[in-house]
């Protein structure tokens, strides 16, 4: 079982280092700009970091689950490229971001155009899965045909 997931695995793997490297970058902010815990406001350039890391946080299950789904019922090479790609574009939103707020918009963007073809991947995945299990109709096989 290990050795199917592989892929899905080291890109989750590196995407969990990703986020202990951005909760890395807010605690360096708080020693920085003399913001202690539990206080979550202080100056500018400390919120947007946190604030960023937040995010990241708030869209990390999304991500883990869209990409194993895409990667176990669609493709797993496709599904870790589209991973890797996310990985990036969330480094591209949290440096923008930490730099100005206008700055995290592309990142974003690209993010969640990401993760929409994720949960699409997967829910057709899942859906032909379904029906070959269920109705005996392999969507993927007949379209393989044409």
């Amino acid at each position: 079982m290990a050795g199917n997931s592989i892929l899905l695995a080291a890109v989750s793997l590196l995407s969990a280092c990703q986020q202990s490297y951005f909760a890395l970058q807010v605690g360096k902010a708080r020693f920085k700009y003399k913001v202690m815990p539990p206080a979550v406001s202080g100056s500018l350039e400390f919120e947007r970091i946190f604030r960023a890391q937040q995010n990241c946080v708030e869209f990390y299950p999304i991500f883990i689950v869209t990409l194993w789904m895409a990667g176990w019922y669609f493709n797993q090479v496709f599904a870790t490229g589209l991973g890797l790609v996310y990985i990036y574009t969330r480094h591209q939103y949290f440096w923008g971001y930490s730099e100005a707020a206008k700055k995290r918009v592309t990142g974003f963007r690209f993010s969640l155009g990401i993760l929409a073809l994720l949960t699409v991947l997967g829910a057709l995945g899942i859906a032909n899965s379904f029906l070959d299990e269920y109705l005996d109709l392999d969507l993927a096989k007949m379209l393989r045909r044409f």
